[in-house]
């Protein structure tokens, strides 16, 4: 199957430094989606358009700022979740969008939930993936509770590259030398994070412990971004998303849980649902936390194609309604 090709890409300035790289693909009279991507700071992957049929959709992608091949003076200047709901909107009116089914998981359904608890009356549908609230509570058992109890041979590495006294808070000195401004600091704290976080993204890793980067490689972006964002709190107010699923309730959702995902347990996508009615969890079997986990990207697919149809069904019932 050829690889679905963009129509159309730019470069959009929303203001304080930064640009935006945007990209459609499918067909523009398609059905509006928007897929927002993880991390934060992962940027969107070409891969990720095979989530919308081509044929079908009319799908928006994105990198968020300071990520991917957007452009910025200082990538976490004026970079905040409020930011980043006002580019989705920016992005919204720039193409003449209406209403869109929107498309996000981990750090995309943090923004997902943040933007349709915002703009309820642009957003069709959510489909979500893993999902991740943006608390602390979720933050410590992702990288320290958790670990602990089912890889604490992992934990023991993570631990490693922090002295004795930051253990109390391992997340807090985690944050504080990856956002340090001397390399020789940020560089090996940024590499154990990255390298802990794929770890545990996996239900059977292919790498159970952490190893030395190697010499001269690239420094992953999402270490900083979500240093950035960790140790703010996702600049969100404590425990918004939940309280404010109430704004969901006219919208359907479906979420795509792995039943072993160690970062974004199964507790918390039940959690977002019991408050929020027209959602459902459909659990995969057998996988973790990343998109690439078996059953994750046909659930999700399928999710998408699900409300899609919903959509079009109430569309067309109104369209024939006297």
């Amino acid at each position: 199957m050829p690889e679905t090709v963009p129509f159309d890409v730019r470069m959009l300035d929303v203001g304080d430094g930064h640009r935006l790289y945007v990209e459609q693909a499918g067909r523009p009279d398609g059905l509006p989606a928007v897929f927002l991507h993880g991390g934060p700071g992962s940027g969107c992957r070409p891969g990720q358009r095979e989530l919308f049929d081509p044929q079908r959709y009319r799908a928006v992608l994105f990198d968020q700022r300071g990520a991917g091949r957007s452009v910025a003076t200082d990538r976490l200047h004026a970079n905040t979740t409020a930011h980043l709901v006002a580019d989705l909107e920016r992005i919204r009116e720039t193409l003449g969008i209406e209403r869109w089914l929107v498309v996000g998981g981990s750090w995309g359904a943090t923004l997902a939930l943040a933007y349709a608890e915002a703009h309820p009356e642009r957003v069709t549908g959510l489909a979500l993936r893993a999902v991740f609230l943006g608390t602390r509570a979720e933050l410590d058992w992702a990288f320290v509770d958790g670990p602990k109890r089912l890889r604490p041979d992992l934990f023991a590495d993570f631990l490693a590259g922090l002295t004795k006294s930051e253990w109390a808070d391992p997340l807090a000195a985690y944050f504080d030398r990856i956002l340090d401004a001397d390399p020789a600091v940020h560089r090996p704290a940024a590499w154990r994070w990255h390298d802990t976080e794929r770890v545990l993204s996996a239900a059977a890793p292919a790498r159970q412990r952490l190893a030395p980067p190697t010499a001269g490689s690239t420094l992953p972006a999402t270490p900083f971004f979500e240093a950035h964002y960790f140790r703010n709190d996702c600049f969100l107010r404590p425990d918004q998303l939940i309280a404010g699923a109430r704004r969901l309730a006219g919208i359907p959702g479906i979420i795509v849980q792995g039943r072993y995902d160690l970062l974004c347990p199964p507790a918390t996508s039940f959690a977002l649902a019991a408050a929020w009615p027209k959602a459902e969890v459909r659990i995969v079997e057998g996988a973790g936390h990343a998109m690439t986990e078996p059953g994750i990207t046909p659930a999700l697919r399928s999710a998408i194609d699900e409300l899609a149809s919903r959509d079009t069904a109430v569309r067309n019932r109104r369209a024939a309604a006297p």
